[in-house]
């Protein structure tokens, strides 16, 4: 049976890392891989990424053994099928507010009798038929479902979005949950902090994995040390741009 090794990792309590990604080029994917890191997160709700670029991404994640995640826009079904059809490991889901909420994105995400996702075979995830009918359970057993956990009210209905049973991820936002406590962007915040980690043991004491973004190595160790397994450590414009304003620096400083 086909495993996905990001989900083992998981479930072995290790901590995995990855990195958001705006770009169209399979070769950063692959880059991204021999860099050590478990996952990206092919980012569809913001940037300018679309579905069709996000099959050739997963694609060159497979190569470098690199799980690659599809973020959708929104909790839609359409959007979650589509991203799991394309053949990526798993789905995340933004702005997940209620028990509600979450419940909707697993109907969206496992096919029947788990879910209610839309079933054809003739996919990428369905190996377009040549695996048989044996894959709809193996898809339903190992695709990653995780639900991103942004606002206020999602932290005050977190202890119901977490009993939900098939979401394997809560992943807490920082930005928006400072947006939504009226600090927007003041992600180390005392307030965003305490919310958070008061977010993380609710998560563990169901028995989910925590996960959420971090901005620098040293803010995504002091998750790590709270419990935090799944973590984003940048995106992939953002790392860019910082290596290559070291580059200016290093240069224009001689």
């Amino acid at each position: 049976m086909y495993q996905n090794q990001l989900k083992h990792k998981l479930q072995q309590g290790e901590v995995v890392l990855g990195l958001f990604t705006n770009c169209a080029y399979p070769g950063f994917i692959e880059i991204c891989g021999h860099a050590g890191l478990d996952f990206v997160v092919i980012d569809l709700e913001h940037g300018s990424l679309h579905t069709l670029v996000a099959e050739d991404l997963c694609r060159a994640a497979d190569c470098v053994g690199l799980a690659p995640i599809i973020r959708v826009s929104q909790n839609n079904p359409a959007q979650i099928q589509r991203a799991l059809d394309v053949g990526s490991a798993g789905v995340q889901v933004p702005q997940i507010e209620t028990k509600a909420d979450a419940e909707a994105v697993v109907r969206g995400a496992k096919f029947s009798p788990l879910g209610a996702r839309g079933l054809s075979l003739y996919t990428r995830a369905g190996v377009y038929t040549a695996a048989g009918t044996q894959r709809i359970e193996q898809l339903n057993e190992t695709s990653l479902v995780v639900v991103q956990v942004e606002g206020k009210q999602g932290i005050d209905n977190l202890a119901a979005i977490a009993s939900i049973p098939h979401i394997d991820v809560i992943f807490l936002g920082p930005y928006d949950l400072s947006q939504s406590l009226g600090i927007a962007g003041q992600v180390r915040d005392p307030r965003v902090v305490e919310l958070m980690r008061t977010g993380v043991e609710t998560i563990r004491q169901a028995g989910k994995v925590a996960g959420t973004f971090a901005d620098t190595p040293e803010i995504a160790q002091q998750w790590i040390a709270t419990g935090v397994q799944f973590v984003a450590v940048g995106v992939d414009v953002g790392v860019f741009l910082r290596a290559c304003q070291a580059l200016v620096k290093a240069v224009r400083s001689q």
